[in-house]
């Protein structure tokens, strides 16, 4: 069993978790019977057991970890994520949690390199060669986006590896030991998981308003083939229990 962890909360914060929760279901062609959703929604949100479980998805949210000063829900999340990413389960995360564990493990995280929602570049670095989520993909390809702050690049841990930069965002995939992912990228939306996402975040500053239409019109072009194939390797290396070369 794998857990879909959503960090999202306020009055669209069930709908964009099952959303969420939904694209990770299509993009790993698994089902409600083999990922469970739980939902974080609030400084009283409980974890649970996790036994059983053999990965775990974290969803991205609209916390930022640049805002300096965090609110009950926002540090009781951290809290959260600190407990499972310092575990034996694998994790993968996406866009905030990238973010969040750049600030856990003591990097920078700024707005040298937002990038507006639409198609990204991610290029493979040599270590991802060996990488049992990566390896033999396309070197470059294309991913959706949408985000105001990213980590830096130089904000290095001895356990955390550098595996993809894209000429918009210099880092867009990290592994922390053997068994953590983060993108920056949605690894897990197509075009129509991407409206679905803008609609929801209309107002949040992720593109400017003016943009929605050609946005929309272009997001079809977008092969996020590779991209959705690393979610569904997430999802593989899990359920066959295997550890990271």
């Amino acid at each position: 069993m794998l857990l879909f962890l959503s960090l999202r909360n306020g009055p669209v914060g069930p709908a964009v978790s099952h959303a969420e929760y939904h694209d990770t279901l299509r993009a790993t062609g698994l089902t409600t019977d083999d990922v469970e959703l739980r939902t974080i929604s609030d400084e009283h949100a409980e974890l649970g057991s996790l036994n059983g479980i053999q990965g775990i998805f974290v969803g991205g949210s609209s916390l930022n970890i640049t805002n300096g000063t965090y609110d009950a829900w926002q540090q009781h999340v951290h809290t959260l994520l600190g407990e499972v990413v310092e575990g034996d389960i694998p994790v993968f995360f996406v866009c905030y949690g990238l973010s969040w564990l750049t600030h856990h493990l003591g990097g920078n995280v700024t707005h040298s390199h937002p990038e507006a929602s639409g198609p990204t570049i991610v290029n493979l670095l040599s270590s991802a060669d060996e990488d049992p989520l990566l390896r033999d993909l396309p070197k470059l390809f294309t991913a959706l986006t949408g985000h105001t702050e990213n980590a830096e690049p130089h904000s290095t841990h001895p356990e955390l590896t550098l595996l993809a930069d894209g000429p918009s965002c210099p880092v867009q995939i990290v592994r922390y030991r053997d068994r953590v992912w983060a993108t920056q990228f949605h690894a897990e939306m197509d075009a129509a998981a991407m409206k679905t996402r803008m609609d929801f975040y209309y107002d949040y500053g992720y593109f400017p308003q003016e943009a929605y239409d050609d946005i929309i019109a272009g997001l079809p072009s977008v092969d996020t083939e590779t991209a959705n194939e690393i979610v569904k390797r997430f999802a593989q290396f899990c359920l066959a229990g295997q550890a990271a070369s």
